[in-house]
């Protein structure tokens, strides 16, 4: 099967319960049912950030395959980069169902998961078992159990136990489904957050960059004390942003007013917005991600301009299936080439 075809058959998917779909999908990408993008990728869309060599800057965002149960075919669609998790120190249920809703209407996503995942140990497991050398980059996004946690003591652990096999680390602090967990972005706790892992990260035989992905929601004032606290403590990068508790009075769908985090096109301006700033006040101390949103070339094209080094999909993929990726690579090739960039890198931050 080939990405095409995969896609034609989404609306297939979407009589389904969202979230029993979502489960169908990773066990279908899991047998390689998918298809395999390949095409060659434009030689203006590699790139290098974060210290890793990128053969395109589009990457698939945390949340959708959070046990890495198909890591690999998901490389082989065409992504830059996946970052499987969010992983937990232990195997967690998540928040009762329902908790995964389509706002077709608004082109959005709203989840309150709760970090559901089998645990550190199983997401390890997996990632041990890929072969060597992958196609893409591999990161890993790590956050902490619903109870029973201690953040100084599980972050740490959780990026020593990732380390050996991911290339980069994300430090999830602003999921909005696990109660208290984005009071940690909080410019105290954040710090001593970053400090345990820095201090774990020293001795640790294998050092992959640390990122922190940050909420869209956050106060004015606290964003550049967040900014400057990753700068502090050695962060490699930001992830801007995760998705947001905030309701626009745009959305349509039935579904507008269920609790969780909205994602998808809603959360597009906002975030890149908050991208475009982050930008401004890291100043080339901090690899941008932007993430939020992305559905067309010329919305990575925006996030890139904005500030951001690489993009994330996840709603926009959700709904339109593998072919969007070569349509997003061919098409972010196009606008490069058009603006008379030679690299994705020349063009970051031109408009912020």
């Amino acid at each position: 099967m080939t990405p095409a075809i995969a896609s034609a058959l989404m609306p297939l998917m979407r009589g389904m319960d969202p979230e029993r779909a979502h489960e169908l999908a990773l066990k279908a990408l899991g047998l390689g049912l998918a298809g395999a993008d390949r095409g060659q990728d434009h030689p203006v869309l590699a790139t290098t950030a974060l210290g890793l060599s990128f053969r395109n800057p589009i990457g698939l965002a945390a949340g959708f395959d959070k046990n890495a149960l198909a890591v690999l075919p998901l490389m082989r669609l065409g992504f830059g980069f996946v970052e499987p998790g969010t992983t937990t120190p232990r195997p967690q249920d998540g928040n009762p169902k329902p908790r995964l809703f389509r706002l077709e209407q608004d082109a959005a996503v709203i989840n309150r998961m709760g970090m559901n995942n089998y645990g550190l140990q199983a997401f390890v497991s997996r990632l041990a078992a890929l072969p060597r050398p992958l196609p893409a980059v591999l990161g890993a996004n790590i956050g902490i159990n619903k109870e029973g946690a201690d953040p100084e003591r599980d972050y740490p652990a959780l990026y020593l136990g990732v380390a050996p096999q991911a290339d980069y680390v994300t430090v999830n602090v602003s999921s909005p489904n696990t109660p208290g967990l984005r009071d940690l972005q909080g410019e105290e706790r954040l710090a001593a957050i970053l400090a345990a892992i820095a201090a774990a990260r020293a001795n640790a035989p294998r050092q992959p960059p640390v990122l922190v992905k940050i909420a869209p929601d956050l106060a004015e004032d606290a964003v550049p004390a967040v900014v400057e606290t990753c700068v502090a403590q050695g962060v490699a990068g930001l992830i801007v942003s995760n998705t947001t508790i905030a309701r626009p009075a745009s959305l349509t769908s039935p579904h507008r007013g269920e609790t969780g985090g909205l994602s998808g096109a809603p959360l597009f301006e906002p975030s890149t917005a908050l991208l475009r700033r982050v930008h401004r006040l890291a100043a080339g101390r901090l690899t941008l991600i932007g993430c939020g949103g992305i559905a067309t070339p010329e919305q990575a094209y925006a996030k890139i301009r904005a500030g951001a080094s690489l993009v994330q999909l996840y709603a926009a993929f959700a709904y339109a299936g593998p072919r969007l990726v070569p349509e997003l690579k061919r098409g972010l090739a196009a606008l490069l080439q058009r603006d008379g960039f030679a690299s994705v890198a020349e063009a970051v931050g031109v408009d912020a």
